[in-house]
């Protein structure tokens, strides 16, 4: 089932005695569907019983539903009906099931489902194109750090062997090290009680382990301290401080490292959060994009995944074993400076596609919105010549 259509399954070893059936073209709500709508199954299977299983009860278009279930105005209408969700209440049918619904003529129905499954292929395809390109200019945005702090900006610089698989050969001059000659020590932040939201300017924050995303420090991730706690002072985050991700979700994001720039006062690291203190004679900005290479980010993932009981974590040992070349003071300056020129043209590029796929995206949802509420006319829509469209032929009888 994974293999054949790219979805994660669990496997039910017991007590599925209170699963719920769910058909082909049956709606299943989850405890989060108040935030992205009703989803649409397009296979045969069981759900757990914290979901709700709709089945039609009278003959319907499945695909016209699928879209509307996932229009603007059908989350709107479903979030008015269910904000105690955001307490991790579960669904019921009696919450939303005095929604009105549209109930086009069958054929109007069909024909909207078959016009929005052509038009949003369309859309997708080229959000897929973008995407596409934001990953290559992010490997190759990778490529040119990786290749800057371990070969140098001479061509004809002598080389010699590293003896570190990953390193491979850098600069006879440059001097191969672990990472714990390079720093004088790491500080780690604490781990109070937080309160799940942003802190006021006259608050205290506390970091989360994503306010250091891929290398970009992000001060609004962080969660207002409790006016009862007090602050650890020593750990307030200042501008210039290097920060690295000790501990996450995603292992994408375990000892990435951001360079602190303009910051707000009243913020402090929590426990999933390192500072790095450099030795003289190494500039914080070069660490910075060392860490973001391919060599040192290969180091981190075989830490992680070669730590017994340490899954999703890094510890101050495991950073400082890891192995890098150190280039000469006035040689981490030049590096740091043309790659500042580098990435800041990736960049751009990055964010320029970013926001084509936000306003591709923005496009969909407005078509599906206009075509399930009637705004825009299909009813005379034919399918360029061509092309493959439409929607299942099957029919459920809604329960």
């Amino acid at each position: 089932m994974m293999e054949l259509n790219d979805a994660k399954v669990m496997l039910a070893l017991k007590g599925t005695s209170s699963f719920r059936h769910v058909e082909k073209n049956d709606y299943v709500i989850s405890l989060r569907s108040f935030e992205g709508g009703i989803e649409y199954s397009a296979y045969t299977g069981c759900v757990s019983p914290a979901y709700t299983v709709l089945r039609p009860r009278r003959p319907i278009a499945p695909g016209f539903y699928k879209h509307l279930f996932k229009s603007r105005p059908y989350i709107s209408a479903l979030q008015a009906t269910t904000d105690s969700l955001r307490d991790g209440k579960a669904i019921s049918y009696e919450q939303f099931g005095t929604i009105p619904l549209m109930l086009p003529p069958l054929p109007e129905q069909t024909q909207i489902a078959a016009f929005l499954d052509h038009e949003t292929a369309k859309i997708d395809r080229l959000i897929e194109k973008q995407e596409e390109l934001i990953r290559l200019l992010k490997e190759k945005r990778q490529a040119v750090i990786s290749h800057a702090v371990t070969k140098g900006l001479n061509p004809h610089a002598p080389l010699k062997d590293s003896g570190i698989e990953w390193l491979g050969q850098v600069p006879s001059h440059w001097v191969v090290l672990q990472f714990k000659f390079l720093i004088r020590s790491i500080d780690q932040g604490k781990s109070p009680e937080c309160e799940g939201r942003l802190a006021s300017p006259e608050e205290w924050g506390v970091l989360k382990s994503g306010c250091v995303n891929r290398g970009v420090f992000l001060q609004e991730e962080h969660k207002a301290l409790p006016a009862k706690i007090a602050p650890t002072l020593a750990a307030e985050v200042k501008e210039g401080d290097l920060l690295m991700s000790r501990a996450s979700g995603s292992t994408d994001l375990i000892g990435s490292v951001g360079l602190v720039g303009k910051v707000r006062s009243r913020l402090m690291m929590s426990d999933k959060i390192f500072r790095i203190h450099p030795e003289s004679g190494v500039l914080p900005k070069f660490i910075w994009r060392m860490a973001a290479s391919i060599p040192v980010r290969k180091q981190i993932e075989l830490s992680i995944n070669g730590a017994a009981g340490l899954a999703n974590n890094l510890t101050k040992e495991s950073i400082g074993r890891l192995w890098i070349a150190r280039p000469p003071l006035a040689e981490q300056e030049a590096i740091t400076d043309y790659l500042e020129s580098r990435c800041a043209r990736f960049d751009f590029l990055i964010s320029n596609a970013e926001h084509q796929v936000t306003l591709l995206q923005e496009r969909r949802t407005a078509l599906i919105s206009a075509a399930v509420t009637g705004k825009i006319d299909v009813r005379h829509w034919q399918p360029p010549a061509g092309s493959e469209t439409g929607t299942p032929p099957d029919r459920g009888a809604f329960a």
